[in-house]
């Protein structure tokens, strides 16, 4: 029997309203979800850097009992870059997501993240950290699920976005859905520029324009990544393309 492709989304379908549609209709049909299962009790660490031009990523990802998963993400992708994790927790299940983002001239990318906690006493945090310059647009969408009877979740996001100029743009849709009642689950959003003030400082230092917003850069998204298994290459292919947007 022959296995009809999925149906091209449109901007209607939420977790594609912001997406690039052009690159899109190029790229599909996309590949399968890649899947991903953490046995009971065990622990994986996971380095993804998104250099392609254009891409499309999907990633479905169950968490038993017990295990825990880390992913550290660096999305570079030069015109579309878009990846997605849906994630399933059991019970004391853990996930953590250390994601940084950075893009320039027309390019855009995107992360969409849907964690589900089905059972009690699992942890999911992510923090997201975008750099955009030119007329790059930058996205997360992230929902977070919490299923009746998932008492004691404890779950967080945090997301930060950076506009090197004033074309430059992002959306961030942080989202909770919470139907038990013993929970600490949180998430905040903040997109601003470089501080102007922290930028004379450094130039009265001695500092060029260009370093001063290099070393600000590099400390907006310092510690993202620390601990990670693949810190050193993920570090220097940030900040490799960091240097690219100055």
């Amino acid at each position: 029997m022959m296995t009809m492709a999925p149906a091209l989304p449109t901007r209607h379908d939420e977790a594609w309203r912001y997406a690039d549609m052009d690159a899109v209709t190029a790229l599909w049909p996309v590949a399968p979800a890649t899947a991903l299962r953490v046995a009971a009790g065990e622990s994986q660490f996971r380095t993804i850097i998104t250099d392609e031009p254009t891409a499309v990523q999907d990633f479905s990802i169950v968490l038993e009992a017990q295990a825990a998963l880390r992913i550290d993400l660096l999305n570079i992708g030069a015109r579309y870059h878009r990846v997605a994790l849906d994630v399933t927790l059991h019970e004391g299940a853990s996930f953590d997501l250390n994601a940084v983002q950075i893009a320039g001239s027309n390019a855009t990318v995107e992360l969409i993240t849907t964690v589900r906690h089905l059972e009690p006493a699992a942890t999911s945090n992510q923090q997201v950290r975008s750099v955009l310059g030119g007329h790059a647009t930058g996205n997360f969408l992230g929902r977070i699920e919490v299923a009746r009877g998932a008492q004691k979740t404890d779950a967080t996001q945090s997301v930060r976005a950076m506009l090197l100029d004033r074309t430059a743009s992002t959306n961030a849709k942080p989202e909770l859905e919470i139907f038990a009642d013993d929970v600490k689950c949180a998430h905040g959003c903040a997109i601003g520029e470089l501080d102007a003030q922290a930028l004379f400082y450094l130039a009265s230092r001695g500092l060029s324009p260009a370093a001063a917003k290099q070393l600000l850069l590099q400390a907006f998204v310092a510690g993202v990544f620390n601990s990670a298994e693949g810190e050193v290459a993920l570090t220097e292919a940030a900040l490799a393309r960091l240097g690219d947007l100055l």
